[in-house]
Formats: structure tokens, sequence, C-alpha cells
């Protein structure tokens, strides 16, 4: 199965925080999927979106109970070019208020670092060269 499109849908606290955040970070948001006080459509790369939603709004999309900030249940891990843009961009996240979570390096074949979000979701911003971490045994 192929799918064409991707939507992530997390609860924050504040839209209007939230989009200052992000903006600081260097995403964009498609205003055809915003809404005042409710939702923001951010862009991560050709049709995927990170939907973050007012927490209220979100529980309109089901019956169970929203995790509270700093419970996890989900780590989005983006792709990142390289090294140099893996740091670019958490050290943006940081400027901008974020929490570093942690740093990743595994010889010449990949290395990530994740920040948290005002709202405590986290997310990892990461560079693997896939062949030499196949022939370094990283995917069994």
């Amino acid at each position: 199965m192929q799918h064409q499109m991707i939507f992530v849908n997390l609860p924050v606290a504040d839209i209007d925080a939230s989009r200052e955040f992000f903006t600081r970070i260097g995403y964009r948001f498609d205003e055809r999927m915003c809404q005042a006080g409710t939702c923001l459509g951010m862009e991560l790369g050709p049709n995927m979106y990170a939907m973050l939603l007012d927490r209220k709004f979100f529980g309109t999309f089901h019956d169970a109970q929203i995790a509270e900030a700093g419970q996890h249940e989900v780590l989005t891990c983006l792709s990142a070019s390289g090294p140099q843009e893996v740091d670019q961009v958490v050290e943006a996240a940081l400027a901008a208020g974020g929490t570093q979570v942690r740093k990743e390096q595994n010889g010449d074949w990949m290395y990530g670092r994740s920040y948290a979000d005002l709202d405590g979701h986290i997310w990892e911003i990461m560079w693997m060269d896939v062949e030499k971490a196949t022939a370094a045994g990283s995917f069994g």
C-alpha cells in the first residue's frame, strides 16, 4: 500500500504560540488548512503536514483521553539533507523556545538530534546514509 499524503495530528495548547514557534524554525503553513484559534496545517514537505490542533478541537476526532504535556505517544522523525541541516533546524528550535532532547551520532552514516516543542511533542531531525547504515548492520 502506498499513501499519497500524510497528516500527523498533534494537540497544542496555544495555536498562535505554535505558529510563532514553528515559523521561527523556518516552517511554513498552508493557509487553506488553517483556521484561526483551531488548527494550523504546517508543511513538512510535498504532501506532508503536521496538523497542529487546539486541544479541544483535537478531542473531537476521538473518544480517548488526550495525553498531557510531557507524556509521549509519538516521536516524529523528519529527514535532513546532512548533519549541518540537522543542527540548523534544531538550533532554530532551541532559539525559538524548544528544549534539547537528545543527540545521536553513529560513525559517518547517521546523525540526528531531537527537540521538544512548546507542547512537549518530540521532533527528531535525522540524516542517514542508508547504504552505509545497511553495511554497518543497522537494519538487522
